[in-house]
């Protein structure tokens, strides 16, 4: 199957905005839609195997946990990890990433120690380890970028210390669509005897990911943005780490005994898995992997490839655009943020992303705008926010004509 082909399969694509214009979706950063192959997987367990999974000894349950624990060896092999019990169903990244602060900065980190972070993270990777920060007294050492958007590697490589416990680095910008040297950056930490967290919440639809040719110790990603079900996602962990760190969660599942003395820990993957899980987006989320996969990551990243480069081609061509981030589209995911800049008696000023945004989508056109989840990063380029169109395998340089188009119609409001 083919990118062209795949679109059918949303049906969601077919609709009309406001009853007039075809929706045109550009927001697949922040949650991609879902093909009919993931919903119907879905709706079938929930009318013909829905029970819970793994305490029943019924014939419902036995079915249900079987789907359940296939949907983790589907996520095994989409990441190429050694084992399942290396892959924790979480509610999603932040969560994934919550879990790595939370539990590898209690066995780990003390007052003083550091974590290396990049001045591109996403709110969830920079809060979680905050709370780490106010409750343990660690210490937050920030990579700084370049003025395209790419990150000081000289400088990353400046901030290691005796203190060092962990780096968490996001694999690519959700602002600027920069794609960052993750293996370069887990060597280094690795020469250091430092392990390495990858946000891969969006380089995961579309760039094929194996976790054991990267090397990483973590690594976290969400379903919802690789054509999956909403409140789940993936932590991968390294088995010798997932062993030695406490679990996040207490509660069912996660235990092998309990008494009001002592409690032990069920093995992993559960270890991390407290209370009932979602077994049914677990299946959705396996159905997204195999939909993907069937596609396959090179006609994926041929297609978003192209696609960025005719967008970027044509976004160029409207008066006062500015265009954050990498310009080499090498360098580069499926996503653009901008901002159009006009004369305004003389100064130069920018249209308010907001304004920009709101009026794209009385055409239909649905984009990301505000500073989405990155202030620091906004504080950094000096701006407030930005639009941001973020493209999908269902895309179409259509769509990137209609783009073009509403943003030259709304240019001449202002």
């Amino acid at each position: 199957m083919t990118c062209e082909l795949a679109r059918k399969d949303f049906p969601i694509l077919e609709r009309n905005i406001y009853g007039k214009y075809p929706l045109v979706y550009l927001d697949n950063a922040a949650t991609t839609q879902k093909p009919r192959q993931v919903v119907e997987a879905m709706t079938e367990e929930y009318y013909n195997v829905n029970a819970n999974v793994h305490r029943g000894v019924h014939f419902l349950s036995q079915q249900a946990t079987e789907l359940h624990e296939a949907s983790r060896e589907t996520v095994r092999r989409f990441l190429n990890a050694r084992s399942t019990a290396e892959i924790v169903f979480t509610r999603g990244t932040t969560e994934s990433i919550n879990l790595v602060a939370s539990c590898f900065g209690q066995a780990f980190m003390r007052e003083g120690d550091e974590v290396i972070l990049s001045e591109m993270e996403h709110h969830s990777n920079i809060v979680s380890w905050q709370l780490l920060q106010a409750r343990q007294g660690i210490r937050l050492r920030v990579v700084p970028i370049t003025d395209d958007g790419q990150l000081c590697m000289e400088e990353y490589e400046k901030l290691f210390n005796e203190r060092t416990r962990i780096v968490s680095i996001t694999h690519v910008s959700n602002v600027l669509g920069s794609i960052n040297p993750v293996r370069d950056i887990i060597r280094i930490a690795h020469e250091h005897d430092v392990p390495v967290l990858i946000d891969g919440a969006q380089s995961t639809p579309h760039i094929p990911i194996d976790v054991q040719e990267l090397d990483c110790d973590f690594f976290a990603f969400s379903g919802h943005k690789i054509y999956g079900p909403t409140g789940i996602g993936v932590l991968y962990g390294k088995e010798k780490w997932l062993d030695r760190i406490p679990p996040y969660m207490g509660g069912g599942e996660m235990i092998k005994t309990v008494s009001f003395e002592h409690t032990t820990f069920n093995e992993l993957p559960f270890k991390f898995e407290a209370g009932t899980p979602d077994y049914v987006a677990s299946t959705g989320l396996a159905r997204a992997l195999d939909y993907v996969s069937s596609i396959g990551f090179e006609a994926i990243e041929a297609h978003e490839r192209d696609l960025t480069a005719y967008a970027f081609q044509r976004l160029m061509e409207i008066e006062g655009m500015h265009i954050f981030g990498p310009k080499d589209i090498s360098k580069h995911d499926a996503v653009i943020s901008f901002l159009v800049h006009l004369p305004l008696k003389g100064a130069g000023g920018a249209i308010h992303h907001l304004d920009m945004g709101t009026l794209l989508d009385r055409l239909g056109i649905a984009i990301r705008t505000g500073h989405h989840c990155a202030e620091p990063l906004m504080h950094r380029l000096g701006i407030e926010g930005t639009c941001r169109a973020s493209f999908a395998l269902y895309n179409t340089r259509q769509d990137v004509d209609a783009l073009v188009a509403g943003i030259q119609r709304v240019s001449k409001m202002f």
